[in-house]
C-alpha cells in the first residue's frame, strides 16, 4: 500500500502534507492522490510515480541484454518524466496545470510532485462515460471519482461533460496551445485525453509535457532538447503505454513527414475532438502503436479520416464543427490547419454561454463600465448554463470579484441566482460563498470608518436573500457567520438597511434557538426600536415584536406603510399560537417599550394594536387589566385615529375585558368550589334553632345509632322542633310521670290522643305533637298576626312559664316532686343546653366569657340590665342555681300577652 510507503518518505511533500491514503484517480502511470498542505490546509493534488510500474512484460531480451538495455531505457524515461515537471515549473498560464511542489525523488527510487487539485484526467472522463453509457445512461452507476471531505467522509464527484463543457474545455487547451505556441514556443507533440487533466473548477489544463519540445523551424535558443521522432515513434514493449508516444492521436507530420511543428498539435487537437463526439469515446484511428498500420491507414481516403465518412466518427457530430472546424484541423496539409488562435475565433464557439464564460475568463482585464453591464445582463442567461458549469466555472469566478466594492451588489445578485438554481446549493453556499461574505461583511466589523455606500448596498442584497441563507445553512453556521452580519444591518445608520434588516426575523426565528433569539436578537432589536426616529422603522420593529410574540409578518414590502395606517393591521400579522419569546420578556420588556413610545400616529398605532393583540395571548389576566388596558385606552383616544382604527382598537379591549371577566369568574369559581356547600349550609342555619343555641341536629348518640339499626324499640329521648322546623337536640327523661304539659298555639296541631300517648318519632323515640312547628318555609313575617294559646293550667313549674316552648328559660324544678318539668334544650339565649354528660341537677356551666367562678355569686345587675329585665319579663332570668347543695329557683315570669308575648319569643 501507498500509505505505508508514505512513512518511508524523506521528501518534503511527505513531511508538509496530508495525503490520502487511496489515490483519487490513475492518470496514465501516475497514481493522483488528494492531499492538504499542513501548515494552511491548501488542497492539492498529489502526483505519484512509482518504478515498479516499469518492470518488463514477458518477452524481450535475454538475461544479460534486457538488464543493460532496461536500466538506459529506464533512465530515459524517468528522464522524461522529469522533464514534465520541470516544464510545468517553468510554464505558468491559466490553460496550463499549475505545479505546487516540484518533482522529489522517494527513496523507493519513484517520483513525487504535487499540483493544484484536478478531478481527473479527461481520458478517465470519457471511460466513465463510456461505462454509464453502456449502464443505461448517466444515473446507471455512480461515478468512480471519490473525494474526501473536510469531516472525513467520501463524496462522489458527479461530473458532466455536456455541449458547454466540451466546448468551454476545448476553448481553454486551445488557449493553452496557443501559450505554448506564441509564447514559450514549444510544441506539445503528445496532446491526447491523457495529458488534459479537469481541476476542481471544472477547467481544462494541459499537462504531459513529457514529449514537449521546439519546433524544427524555431531559431530562439532554447534548453529544451527538440524531440526525437526516431526514438519516440518507436514503441518499446517493455514500457507501458502510458510512457510512449500514442500514435492514436499523433499527426502525420510526425509519422510520414519526420517533421516537428505547431500545426502537429492543432491535428491531434482535431482528433481528441473526434473522441469526445464518438462512441466509444476514443481516437478514430487504430493504430496499435503500429507505424507501418498509421501509413497504411492514411494511404486510401476511405481509411483516412475525412469530411467524406464524416470523419470516422460513429455518431453525428455538430454541424459547426462538421463544416467549419474539423475540415481545417484534420487534414494531410499542415498549411491549410488553423492555429489555435484561429480556432478560438471559429463559429463552433460563437454562442452566447460560450462567449460568457470566455468574458469571465478575461474579467479582470475588463474595465468598471464593462464589468458592470456584465454583471447586470448575465442573470438573464444563468438559467442557460448547465448546473455543473455554474458550480465549478462561473460560481467561482464571480465570487472572486466580490473585491471590488462598486460591483459588489451586482455580484451578490448573481450569485445568489446560482444558489437558488443549483440542487447542491447548500453545499455551495456554506462552502463557497459564506467565506467570501465573512471577508467581506465583518473583517473589518468594529473598527472606526466612515460610511461604505457600496458596501451598504451589498448588505441589502444579503438581507434580500434571507430566506435563501436560512435555508442553505445549519443553526450553528447561521448563529457564527450569518448572525453577525444581520446585526450589522441592524446597527447601520442608513434606514433602508436597518429596515430590511428587521424584515430578516422570521427566518432568524426558524433558524436560532430560543436563548440566542431571547439574549441576542431581542436586544437588538429592542434598541432600534427605542431609538430610532423613523417612523418606518418604529413600524417594522412593530412588526418585529408582533414575530417575537408569536405572529407572522404577512408583508413582503414597504408599499401601503405610508402614515395613515388604514390598512396596517390587516396587513401586518398573521397570528400563531407559539410565541418565540417568553411570558415574562413579553410583559416585562415589550410592553414598557410601548407603554413609552410618543409617538401617536395612526400607522405605529395599528401596529401597536397588533402586538398588543399577541400580547393577549400571553399576558396573564391581571397583566393585562392593569398594564395593557389602561395603554390600550390611552392609545385607542388618539387625536389621529379614524373612526375604523378607533372601532379595532375597542374590539380589541372589549374582547380582552371578556377574558379577564371569564378568567377572573373561572378562578373565584374553583376557589368556592371546594367550601361553598358548607358556608351556604353556615348561613342558612342562622335562623335555625341549633345554629341559633349551638345545637347540632345531626348528633345522635351511640345508643340511638344502635337502636335505629338493630330495630330496638323503646323511646330514650324526646324530640321536638323549633318554630323553623329544625329538631332540636333530644334529652334524657327521668321518667315518664314527670312529663308536663306543653303551651299550645293557634298554629298547633291538635292533641296527640286522649290518653295522652305520645307518637313514637323517626328515632322510635316518643315526642308530643303539640310542639310540632311550623314548616322551616314559613316567613316570620306571618308571625305578626300569631297569638298563643293557652294552655291548660298546671301546677308549679307549668311550662307555660317558659313563654315559648324550649326557647323559653328553664325553670326551678324539685327533684322530689312527682310533678318535674320536662327537660328543656337551652337555659337562656345563646347558651346551649346541658351536655350529655351533665345532669339536670346540676348548675349548668357559666358563661365563657364570663368573669366569675362556676361557684361565686354574681353581682347584682346595673340599671341596664334591670330595665331590660323589667321589659322583657322575668322569665328571661337566669335559671335556678344550686347554692350549698339545695336549689334556689328564680320566681316565675309573669304571663305576656298580645305584643309582650311576640316579642318575648324573640
Amino acid at each position: 500500500m501507498f500509505s505505508s510507503a508514505l512513512k518511508s518518505f524523506t521528501s518534503n511533500i511527505s513531511a508538509n502534507y496530508t495525503i490520502s491514503s487511496t489515490p483519487s484517480s490513475i492518470c496514465g502511470a501516475w497514481k493522483v492522490y488528494d492531499g492538504k498542505k499542513k501548515s494552511t490546509g491548501k488542497a492539492v493534488s498529489i502526483f505519484v510515480f512509482e518504478r515498479k510500474s516499469l518492470e518488463p512484460q514477458a518477452g524481450g531480451f535475454g538475461p544479460r541484454s534486457s538488464s543493460s538495455a532496461l536500466k538506459k531505457v529506464h533512465e530515459e524515461v524517468l528522464a522524461r518524466v522529469k522533464k514534465e515537471s520541470n516544464l510545468l515549473a517553468r510554464l505558468r498560464h491559466p490553460s496550463v496545470l499549475e505545479l505546487a511542489e516540484p518533482i522529489e525523488d522517494t527513496r523507493s527510487g519513484g517520483l513525487i510532485f504535487a499540483t493544484e487539485p484536478v478531478t481527473a484526467s479527461l481520458s478517465g472522463l470519457l471511460r466513465e462515460k463510456d461505462d454509464q453509457e453502456k449502464a443505461g445512461g448517466v444515473a446507471g452507476r455512480p461515478s468512480r471519482f471519490v473525494v474526501e471531505e473536510a469531516d472525513g467522509q467520501l463524496r462522489r464527484r458527479e461530473l458532466e461533460i455536456d455541449e458547454l463543457e466540451i466546448q468551454k474545455g476545448l476553448l481553454q487547451v486551445a488557449q493553452g496551445l496557443e501559450f505554448l505556441h506564441e509564447s514559450a514556443g514549444l510544441v506539445h507533440g503528445n496532446l491526447t485525453p491523457e495529458s488534459i487533466y479537469v481541476n476542481a473548477k471544472s477547467d481544462w489544463k494541459i499537462a504531459g509535457l513529457a514529449f514537449a519540445g521546439p519546433p524544427d523551424t524555431s531559431d530562439t535558443a532554447s534548453n529544451i532538447p527538440p524531440i526525437s521522432l526516431s526514438e519516440v515513434l518507436y514503441h518499446d514493449p517493455r514500457l507501458p503505454r502510458s510512457l510512449q508516444l500514442d500514435m492514436d492521436y499523433t499527426s502525420p507530420d510526425f509519422v510520414m513527414d519526420s517533421n516537428v511543428s505547431s500545426a502537429a498539435d492543432m491535428f491531434s487537437l482535431g482528433l481528441v475532438m473526434l473522441a469526445l463526439y464518438n462512441s466509444p469515446h476514443t481516437s478514430p484511428l487504430k493504430t496499435n502503436s503500429n507505424i507501418s498500420t498509421y501509413k497504411k491507414l492514411f494511404g486510401t481516403i476511405s481509411s483516412a479520416p475525412s469530411p467524406t465518412n464524416n470523419f470516422l466518427s460513429s455518431r453525428p457530430l455538430p454541424k459547426d464543427l462538421l463544416s467549419d472546424v474539423l475540415p481545417r484541423l484534420i487534414t494531410r496539409r499542415p498549411g491549410q490547419r488553423m492555429n489555435a488562435r484561429e480556432f478560438q475565433q471559429s463559429r463552433f464557439f460563437d454562442n452566447i454561454l460560450v462567449s460568457s464564460i470566455r468574458f469571465l475568463d478575461s474579467l479582470p482585464a475588463k474595465t468598471p463600465n464593462e464589468k458592470s453591464q456584465f454583471m447586470k445582463g448575465l442573470p438573464k442567461i444563468i438559467g442557460q448554463f448547465p448546473r455543473s458549469v455554474l458550480e465549478k466555472k462561473v460560481l467561482p469566478a464571480l465570487l472572486e470579484e466580490t473585491k471590488d466594492r462598486d460591483l459588489l451588489y451586482l455580484v451578490l445578485q448573481n450569485v445568489f441566482k446560482i444558489i437558488r438554481t443549483l440542487p447542491t446549493g447548500r453545499r455551495a453556499f456554506t462552502e463557497k460563498v459564506v467565506p467570501k461574505l465573512r471577508e467581506n461583511f465583518l473583517a473589518t466589523k468594529g473598527a472606526a470608518t466612515e460610511r461604505d455606500a457600496a458596501k451598504e448596498a451589498g448588505l441589502v442584497v444579503v438581507l434580500e436573500n434571507m430566506e435563501l441563507v436560512g435555508e442553505s445553512c445549519s443553526g450553528k453556521e447561521f448563529k457564527d457567520d450569518i448572525l453577525p452580519i444581520i446585526q450589522l444591518g441592524l446597527e447601520s445608520h442608513t434606514h433602508s438597511v436597518v429596515d430590511k434588516s428587521l424584515g430578516c426575523l422570521p427566518t432568524i426565528l426558524a433558524v436560532l434557538d430560543f436563548s440566542t433569539i431571547k439574549n441576542e436578537v431581542f436586544p437588538v432589536v429592542a434598541a432600534v426600536f427605542s431609538k430610532t426616529s423613523s417612523l418606518g422603522i418604529k413600524i417594522r420593529g412593530l412588526q418585529a415584536f408582533v414575530v417575537l410574540c408569536g405572529g407572522s409578518s404577512s408583508s413582503k414590502d414597504d408599499s401601503g406603510d405610508g402614515l395613515d395606517g388604514a390598512l396596517q393591521a390587516s396587513k401586518i400579522t398573521k397570528t400563531s399560537n407559539n410565541a418565540v419569546l417568553d411570558k415574562y420578556t413579553v410583559q416585562e420588556k415589550i410592553v414598557p417599550l410601548l407603554k413609552v413610545m410618543k409617538t401617536k400616529e395612526p400607522a405605529v398605532m395599528m401596529a401597536a394594536l397588533a402586538v398588543f393583540k399577541q400580547v393577549g395571548r400571553i399576558a396573564d389576566s391581571d397583566f393585562l387589566a392593569t398594564e395593557c388596558l389602561p395603554i390600550l385606552w390611552s392609545f385607542s383616544l388618539g387625536p389621529l385615529l379614524d373612526l375604523q382604527q378607533f372601532q379595532e382598537y375597542m374590539a380589541l379591549i372589549k374582547s380582552l375585558s371578556a377574558k379577564i371577566e371569564n378568567e377572573q369568574v373561572r378562578k373565584l369559581q374553583e376557589l368556592s368550589s371546594t367550601s361553598s356547600s358548607a358556608r351556604n349550609n353556615d348561613l342558612m342555619n342562622v335562623g335555625s334553632t341549633d345554629a341559633f343555641f349551638g345545637g347540632n341536629g345531626d348528633d345522635v348518640g351511640e345508643n340511638d345509632f344502635e337502636r335505629l339499626v338493630l330495630g330496638k324499640g323503646g323511646p330514650s329521648q324526646s324530640a321536638s322542633s323549633n318554630m323553623l322546623g329544625d329538631s332540636l337536640r333530644p334529652q334524657p327523661q327521668r321518667s315518664q310521670s314527670s312529663q308536663a304539659a306543653h303551651p299550645v298555639f293557634s298554629w298547633s296541631t291538635p292533641a296527640s290522643t286522649a290518653n295522652g300517648t305520645s307518637t313514637p318519632n323517626s328515632f322510635g323515640q316518643p315526642y308530643n305533637s303539640t310542639l310540632q312547628a311550623t314548616s322551616s318555609a314559613s316567613s316570620l313575617g306571618n308571625f305578626a298576626a300569631l297569638k298563643p294559646t293557652p294552655p291548660p293550667s298546671s301546677g308549679f313549674g307549668s311550662p307555660m312559664a317558659n313563654g315559648f316552648g324550649g326557647m323559653a328559660p328553664m325553670q326551678p324544678s324539685n327533684p322530689w316532686s312527682t310533678n318535674a318539668m320536662p327537660p328543656t334544650t337551652t337555659q337562656n339565649y345563646g347558651r346551649p343546653a346541658n351536655p350529655p354528660n351533665q345532669s339536670t341537677f346540676s348548675i349548668p356551666p357559666p358563661n365563657s366569657t364570663s368573669a366569675f367562678s362556676q361557684f361565686s355569686i354574681a353581682p347584682p345587675p346595673s340599671q341596664n340590665q334591670s330595665s331590660m329585665q323589667s321589659q322583657y319579663g322575668k322569665g328571661l332570668g337566669r335559671p335556678g342555681v344550686q347554692v350549698n347543695g339545695t336549689m334556689t329557683a328564680n320566681p316565675p315570669a309573669a304571663k305576656k300577652t298580645g305584643l309582650d308575648a311576640y316579642e318575648s319569643l324573640l
